[in-house]
């Protein structure tokens, strides 16, 4: 198993050969090197080149740090075929990225817009048609999470549509504060996909569905807005100790990443703390799991 650090807080105040060193400070080994402005930005194509992933793959050596995966975001599911194209042109770009740092793993969110989803799983479709042999001919696993505001973010139906994928690469993602939206089922969810879920991402989300759906108010009534958090663990109302059990249930043994963004000010302290929590959780599971080192 291997306990990564989605470093987005520092994305600011690192540079890509940086990162590395500020990563191992924290106490991690493993990174998912989600979007940089210098590597894969959100939604454009990456802005590296093979020589500064060459120097990026020394400095993590030499700190003694991995990636566990890398996530691109892009338009690769509609509704504009336009983008469509784009999208699958930056992720062939990525999938190269990924290759030439070693990396196993790429994870990303169905992406296109809530309103049209069988267009956009139409466009899903297209893309994976013409990216699921770039991602079996370089040996990279794809995982995929339902995401608030995307055409799919129910877990359960999301299960279903990769293993319609019906391809060994491609499992589940499942993201702890996103618990609310996906269908507040982490048992359920997580007992259906079983052996798929390889990813999970943990940070903490209020519960937007309580108190009359009034945990959130906004302004004016009736807007199409989705709201969540990446709370540290402990500060909003995700059952960790349930989704653990589910995990260790499940014999769990791929990627859990800490994946907070709402604490740039304690941005040090917050990750230490998500650490701290992740090995508690570990340590109290009836057989120890083995944790995967880079070195």
């Amino acid at each position: 198993m291997k306990i990564a650090l989605d470093p987005h807080m520092f994305r600011n105040t690192t540079t890509l050969t940086t990162l590395p060193g500020v990563v191992a400070d924290l106490g991690y080994e493993w990174i998912e090197l989600s979007p940089r402005e210098d590597f894969t930005p959100f939604f454009t194509h990456p802005r590296v080149n093979d020589a500064a992933v060459r120097d990026f793959r020394r400095e993590l050596d030499a700190a003694g740090v991995g990636v566990s995966s890398i996530l691109p975001l892009y338009r690769w599911s509609g509704p504009d075929e336009d983008e469509r194209q784009a999208a699958v042109r930056y992720w062939k770009r990525a999938i190269q990225l990924a290759s030439l740092l070693g990396v196993d793993t790429m994870n990303s969110e169905f992406n296109g817009n809530p309103r049209q989803p069988d267009v956009c799983e139409a466009m899903f479709w297209r893309s994976m048609e013409e990216l699921l042999p770039e991602f079996e001919k370089e040996g990279i696993r794809l995982v995929l999470e339902p995401h608030p505001d995307y055409w799919e973010e129910d877990g359960k139906r999301a299960v279903d549509l990769i293993r319609g994928i019906n391809s060994d690469n491609v499992s589940f993602l499942y993201c702890t504060p996103h618990t609310f939206h996906q269908g507040n089922d982490v048992d359920g969810i997580l007992d259906k996909a079983g052996p798929l879920t390889t990813m999970c991402h943990l940070a903490d989300a209020f519960d937007h569905t309580a108190s009359s759906g009034l945990r959130y108010i906004v302004n004016p009534p009736g807007a199409e807005v989705t709201v969540h958090q990446h709370l540290d663990m402990g500060q909003g109302e995700v059952d960790f100790d349930a989704f653990f059990a589910a995990l260790e249930r499940n014999g769990f043994d791929g990627i859990l990443t800490a994946c907070v963004f709402a604490w740039e000010d304690r941005a040090e302290e917050s990750s230490r703390f998500m650490l701290e929590q992740i090995r508690g959780h570990l340590d109290r599971w009836e057989t120890t799991p083995t944790l995967a080192s880079p070195r």
